[in-house]
This record gives structure tokens, sequence and C-alpha cells, in this order.
């Protein structure tokens, strides 16, 4: 179970707003909806990827977040995105940690290695 000093990390949840502007025309809005303290564990390697048909190679980092379960992170889902030490996080899956039932949720996260 994560003590207090290994949620070092201090990450916003992003959650996409849509409203309409002067002209009723549709705007999208990346606005915070949570700011949390978390645990941030690197996967082993940096993930490859490749699209053939537009001959682009890029690398992505994929992280895991662990953060205290509450009503709000409850509802954090792969539409939302992370806002971390200056980099764009997209959210991949939640889950429940093994530490403790509703104590914790991890939250698997990739950004692009640039």
């Amino acid at each position: 179970m994560p003590g207090a000093g290994e949620l070092d990390r201090r990450i916003t949840i992003e959650r996409l707003t849509k409203t309409v502007d002067e002209f009723n025309s549709p705007v999208e809005v990346w606005s915070a909806f949570i700011t949390v303290w978390a645990r941030r564990k690197d996967g082993s390697d940096l993930v490859k990827t490749e699209v053939l048909g537009a001959e682009q190679v890029g690398s992505f980092l994929l992280s895991h977040f662990v953060i205290r379960s509450s009503s709000a992170a409850k509802t954090v889902t792969p539409t939302d995105r992370i806002n971390y030490d200056g980099h764009i996080w997209n959210i991949k899956g939640t889950k429940e940690t093994s530490e403790g039932r509703n104590r914790f949720i991890e939250i698997s996260a990739v950004r692009e290695n640039n």
C-alpha cells in the first residue's frame, strides 16, 4: 500500500467538455477535472509503433499512475487524459489495485516520447 511519501507526483486529470461559441458552433475544451497526488511507475521499455501506410515511426512511453480512490477518481475513463510534468498522457485504462479494496486506482497512460 503506498504511503503518503510515495504519492509524490501532482497530476491533473482533464476531461473534455463540449460547449458552443457565440455563433452556436461546437467547441471542445479540455478542462481540469481533478488534481491529485500520484505514484508513477514507468513501463519497462518504450513502446515503438510503426504506421506503414504513412511511413511513420514513433515511440511512446507507458506509465502507471496510482492515485487514491475517491468518488471522482472512480469516474476516470480512457476518454479523459492526464496533464503531468508538461506532457499530455492519454489514458488507456483504469483498475482497482491489489493494495486494499477501494483504496487506490491505477491508471495506465501513454505519451509520445519526444
